[in-house]
């Protein structure tokens, strides 16, 4: 117990802080206490929390607890004061039985964060044990012939005490015949005896009374009596001798059944039946060494018959007599001291406690994951045990006092590596061969939010059909993170940015959970050909995380828009295309140029021309170009042709299905004087014209075989456009018309009020990149004859003049 007392308030300080240095000893934080065996209930040992460097406040949030292993509830701590007290009965003499040292150890635990302490209190002896001999009163046969100076041994006492409490003095009851000797021999053994002053006399005294007191050396004394009764009987003048009174030999425990431990051998110098002699146990043999060991009554041999333990008893006394068969017979004494020596028969223990699962992946490397105690019952070297963790864990083994280790984190921990570990912790005691034990720690890694949502690429190429339905579904983007549970709950949303002068949610939409991207309304391929944004996932972690992937949507063109007519004169206003034409003029004449556009792109937009048969099936003299729109003669116009002419040419794209529109041409036949004039202006045209077919086909082959070529060209610049371009408004709004030639090959066009633009928001809107085909020069029409007539179109399209 540690004691304190009062002498100025200086001095009391000086005290608690020396006496605070010595309960701590070096690198192992042991808190030393003492109290004497059977102190009361609520006895004070200690003020352990403030010993321990612990705050009472604090004492219970962090779950305060004391521990002690097979002690029971000895001790307890006040949370109130933190003062350490007695809480049962402690019997020292029942914990530690006659060992010298005896202490309780205790482990005190505190949370948050963890810490163990380890605490002793040694249990100091009090002489609350009074010496006990074997049995009240012992009955004693000595023959009257027994000579002065014979010795008779007897069984001493035995104090449960330790140190000076333990030790006895013997004391006889004064008496003529016989004094007590007391003897000290191997191993501290005392060796109590009666010797005979002198001669005894059967017919005298039969009987006498002796009574032994043996006195301990406690404060105060206690004290034991033996009554010795001593029958005197007349026989025999020889008795047994033993070779040596003391046999003192080692044994290994578990030594199984029938092993010989020793022979003792006595001798008679008697004749005859007087000289055979009987070996047996002394009667004050415990009944445990009777149980372990077997005396041969003929021979001597005394063998092993039960379990010999060396964590039970590490030493026997036995106690063999020699007995003659004369009458009356004669015995003689001796003692075998056995000492059990021990083999390495038990396995360590091993117990892990103070679980602190899971572990966080991000936890600090120390942190604590568990606390483990090996404990091994044998002695020596085979009780010295050794702990070891497998190979290739993130973790280690610390040792933190005498048998006790902590586990704690050695690397850093990735829960998408490794979510679960299965610790096996081995105790190897360092006895020959060795024995261990195992235990498993299973240690979960709980997730933390340290990886983001990743896409399987950054960028994904959509086509979409222009004129969608509202709400269709166009592609579903999808990302993967490696958390888990919450931390893995992924959600999906747009990167919001200006679409010309709309919003992108105006365009497309995602779903937050699916990740399907949806077009909220019909696409224009004349409108916005490629519309470019970013989807972003994020995760519902704390802090959340996220990452982006870019999608660029191509609208494809439909054939959508029919042929759109451009009249002469200004404004292109609405009529039929009137025209004066000589009769004078030669077969293959042109005479007028039907002109029109298609909004849509490539084959969609691609024209060709057809007449229409006249009413009643006459044959027409005018013909129109398949490709270029150019009416001309077939023939050499005569008096016979109607003086008006009204032809309906029908524009056709080719898409599917194709599109078309018919223009109304009058022509007007009237004689002139110039006939000459207009036939040589009709030749040249018309070898003109034969002229412009041939080349207009090497265009119309040109023109087909670089579309492909064309298409990936325009991939490849928009790709270095993006790259490269400053950064501007990044807008689909409407462009300059842009001019169309028509060839014989036909027209390759887009809207003539806008131009097509690819939607980023990364750099300028890019005009489509379309081929063309050379315009043909109009043919030689005079001057005079360049005044125009009415038109009428068939379609209601916007139609402006040439």
């Amino acid at each position: 117990m540690v004691f304190f007392w009062r002498e100025g308030q200086g001095f009391w300080r000086l005290l608690l802080s020396v006496l605070h240095l010595l309960f701590w000893e070096a690198g192992s934080g042991q808190v030393h206490y003492s109290v004497s065996e059977e102190a009361k209930h609520g006895t004070f040992v200690g003020r352990i929390a403030q010993d321990l460097g612990l705050e009472l406040m604090e004492l219970v949030p962090r779950l305060f607890r004391v521990a002690s292993k097979g002690r029971g509830d000895l001790l307890e701590v006040n949370l109130q004061n933190g003062i350490l007290f007695v809480n049962s009965r402690i019997d020292r003499e029942e914990l530690c039985g006659r060992s010298v040292e005896c202490s309780i150890h205790l482990e005190v635990i505190v949370d948050r964060p963890l810490q163990v302490f380890h605490v002793e209190v040694e249990v100091k002896d009090i002489n609350d044990n009074q010496p006990v001999f074997p049995m009240a009163v012992k009955n004693l046969f000595i023959y009257e012939s027994r000579p002065p100076g014979s010795r008779i041994p007897l069984e001493g006492a035995s104090d449960a005490d330790i140190g000076a409490n333990s030790l006895l003095t013997y004391t006889l009851n004064s008496n003529e015949y016989f004094t007590l000797d007391v003897k000290r021999n191997y191993v501290e053994i005392k060796s109590l005896g009666l010797v005979l002053k002198k001669l005894l006399d059967r017919e005298d005294t039969p009987e006498h009374h002796l009574l032994i007191t043996a006195v301990d050396g406690g404060k105060p004394e206690l004290t034991g009596t033996i009554q010795l009764k001593i029958t005197v009987v007349d026989v025999n003048d020889n008795a047994p001798e033993f070779e040596s009174t003391i046999y003192k030999v080692r044994l290994f425990e578990n030594a199984p059944n029938g092993t010989l431990v020793v022979t003792v051998n006595a001798s008679d110098l008697d004749e005859g039946i007087n000289k055979d002699i009987v070996y047996s146990f002394n009667t004050d043999m415990s009944a445990d060494t009777l149980s372990k060991f077997h005396l041969d009554p003929v021979n001597g041999y005394i063998s092993v018959k039960g379990n010999i333990d060396f964590e039970f008893t590490k030493l026997y006394e036995i106690r063999v007599e020699a007995t003659d068969k004369g009458n009356p017979p004669m015995a003689d004494h001796c003692t075998v001291v056995v000492e059990i020596v021990d083999t390495n028969d038990n396995v360590p223990e091993l117990v892990v406690k103070s679980l602190s699962l899971p572990v966080l992946e991000d936890a600090p490397l120390g942190t604590v994951i568990a606390l483990i105690s090996v404990s091994d019952r044998d002695s020596g070297a085979n009780g010295q045990v050794t702990c070891t963790l497998t190979h290739h864990v993130p973790f280690k083994l610390v040792s933190t006092f005498k048998n006790y280790y902590s586990l704690v984190l050695d690397s850093a921990l990735d829960r998408e590596s490794m979510a679960n570990y299965e610790v096996v912790v081995t105790a190897r005691d360092g006895g020959s061969p060795s024995l261990s034990t195992t235990a498993s720690v299973s240690v979960e890694v709980a997730d933390v939010n340290d990886n983001a949502p990743a896409f399987a690429q950054p960028e994904y190429t959509v086509l979409v059909k222009e004129n969608n339905p509202p709400g269709c579904h166009i592609f579903t983007v999808s990302a993967r993170d490696v958390d888990a549970q919450e931390n893995a709950l992924v959600s999906y949303s747009l990167v919001e940015r200006r679409v010309g002068e709309r919003a992108l949610s105006s365009y497309v939409s995602v779903h937050a959970e699916s990740g399907k991207v949806y077009a909220l309304q019909p696409l224009d391929h004349e409108e916005l050909e490629l519309l470019q944004f970013q989807v972003s996932a994020r995760d519902a972690g704390v802090p959340p995380l996220g990452s982006n992937v870019t999608l660029q949507v191509f609208v494809l063109d439909e054939n959508d828009n029919a042929p759109a007519l451009l009249l002469p004169g200004p404004g292109g206003g609405a009529g039929a295309l009137s025209q004066l034409v000589a009769r004078s003029v030669g077969a293959g004449h042109v005479v007028a140029k039907v002109r029109a556009v298609d909004a849509d792109s490539g084959y969609n937009a691609w024209l060709s021309y057809e007449l229409q048969p006249a009413a009643g099936g006459a044959r027409s003299p005018f013909r129109v170009g398949l490709y270029t729109g150019e009416i001309s003669t077939t023939r050499a116009l005569d008096e016979a042709d109607a003086p008006r002419q009204r032809l309906l040419v029908l524009v056709k794209d080719h898409g599917e299905p194709a599109l078309t529109a018919t223009a109304t041409v009058l022509l007007s036949l009237e004689d002139s004087g110039q006939a000459p004039k207009a036939s040589s202006r009709a030749s040249t045209g018309a070898a003109g014209a034969e002229a412009a077919l041939v080349d207009v086909n090497v265009y119309l082959i040109i023109a087909i075989c670089a579309v492909p070529s064309l298409l990936v060209l325009t991939l490849l610049l928009y790709t270095a456009l993006r790259c490269s371009a400053p950064p501007s408004e990044g807008a689909c709004g409407p462009g300059k018309p842009t001019l169309v030639c028509s060839s014989a090959v036909g027209s390759w066009s887009y809207s003539q009020q806008r131009r097509q633009r690819v939607c980023s928001g990364e750099g300028p809107p890019k005009a489509d990149l379309m081929a063309f085909s050379p315009c043909l020069p109009p043919g030689p029409i005079s001057a005079d004859r360049e005044e125009q007539t009415d038109v009428k179109v068939d379609l209601p399209a916007k139609v402006s003049n040439f």
